[in-house]
């Protein structure tokens, strides 16, 4: 008997292992990438020099997504009824760099109105989605420099609170590739403007019209 199921592991072992061998990867001889410290902190000085607060430094096709590395600054702010931000296909990561916030999540929102078309944060950023004002049972975060915080499709996002300023890294994972690639030469022409054709928001930021690419 133990004879018999020894030799049915060894063919279930086999199927494994060829199974395995068969697997290919989702993206078929893709470079990898690399952003350096003084890039980042380029947007960062444009940024606070220009009243803006969101821009795209990378935005890569990873094969079964498009996966983006942005960096957003905001300034001091203190206001229970802040907007709420939403976007329903592209999820993302904020690793805080500096500064300190108070962040409401939660996906239930109230009063939900479309964010046009035509924005620059949804062509260029994180694609279609709503702006909210509240968020029902919204949990609340206190958050600080070397923390994370994850939010997937569909939830929404409030700053309530903005102590003085802050500033964090963003990656965006866009599974249906709804928002444009962005690469290193891109970027760098990108950082020849003052980037208000290529900001998310902020008073300095305007908007590029539907089918006309940023001003360089």
């Amino acid at each position: 008997m133990w004879r018999i199921a020894l030799g049915v592991f060894a063919i279930l072992l086999m199927g494994v292992t060829q199974s395995a061998q068969d697997v290919q990867p989702t993206c078929n001889m893709c470079p990898g990438g690399y952003v350096p410290k003084s890039e980042i902190d380029a947007y960062v000085t444009r940024a606070i020099a220009n009243n803006l607060i969101d821009h795209q430094i990378r935005a890569v096709d990873i094969g079964k997504a498009h996966v983006g590395i942005g960096v957003v600054h905001r300034g001091k702010i203190s206001n229970p009824n802040a907007n709420v931000a939403e976007h329903d296909l592209v999820s993302e990561v904020y690793h805080v760099i500096d500064g300190s916030a108070t962040l409401v999540l939660g996906p239930d929102l109230i009063g939900k109105v479309r964010r046009p078309a035509t924005d620059t944060t949804v062509q260029m950023l994180n694609g279609p989605g709503t702006t909210s004002t509240g968020i029902r049972n919204g949990v609340v975060y206190e958050i600080k420099a070397g923390d994370v915080v994850i939010i997937p499709a569909g939830t929404g996002h409030q700053f309530t609170k903005i102590d003085d300023h802050i500033t964090y890294l963003m990656m965006r994972v866009d599974p249906d590739k709804v928002t444009p690639t962005k690469n290193e030469a891109q970027s760098k022409a990108d950082l020849l403007t003052d980037g208000r054709a290529s900001a998310g928001g902020g008073t300095g930021a305007r908007f590029t019209p539907p089918g006309k690419a940023p001003a360089r």
